[in-house]
């Protein structure tokens, strides 16, 4: 092998350096999602959820940073699914989430920080790529909101319309 040849292999170990690190963190979030997927109790799916979501916005940034919006923008459209079928999920399955709040919270938790990740993400984006993006963090902060409402359903207003007995 001439110095040539070593040169661009060493070029593209370096290049490759990237990628494969990409790869790495993405082993773990594959597994998790494999267990979320497979998982049927819509509690347990809530707190797994609540337990990779940040690590899919992370790999949405390093897709972003890598050059790879579109791929970017469909780990966060898949992020925005998988928490729309557990909230449906959480709702059928009629649990008064005010007074056995299990999976209810943990999701709405994890969605209020989780929006701030996607927001940060947002604007480091040209002004062109931000509505895409900007659509899939307003489902998810409609969701984020829904879950305020069942979790915390009355209102100081309505409380002070109630008589006092």
């Amino acid at each position: 092998m001439n110095f040539s040849g070593a040169r661009k292999i060493r070029m593209a170990a370096f290049l490759a350096l990237p990628l494969c690190a990409m790869l790495a963190a993405q082993e773990p979030l594959a597994a998790a999602l494999a267990q979320f997927q497979h998982e049927t109790d819509p509690v347990r799916k809530a707190r797994e959820l609540a337990r990779f979501g940040d690590a899919q916005i992370a790999l949405a940034r390093k897709q972003l940073k890598s050059g790879e919006e579109e791929g970017s923008l469909r780990t966060l459209e898949q992020y925005r699914d998988e928490v729309l079928a557990t909230f449906q999920a959480l709702k059928t399955t009629g649990v008064n989430a005010e007074k056995k709040p299990a999976g209810f919270k943990e999701l709405q938790i994890s969605l209020r920080e989780t929006m701030r990740h996607m927001q940060d993400l947002i604007f480091t984006l040209p002004q062109d790529k931000q509505p895409f993006f900007r659509e899939v963090r307003a489902d998810v902060g409609k969701v984020q909101n829904d879950l305020v409402d069942v979790l915390f359903p009355r209102g100081p207003s309505q409380n002070m319309n109630k008589p006092n007995p």
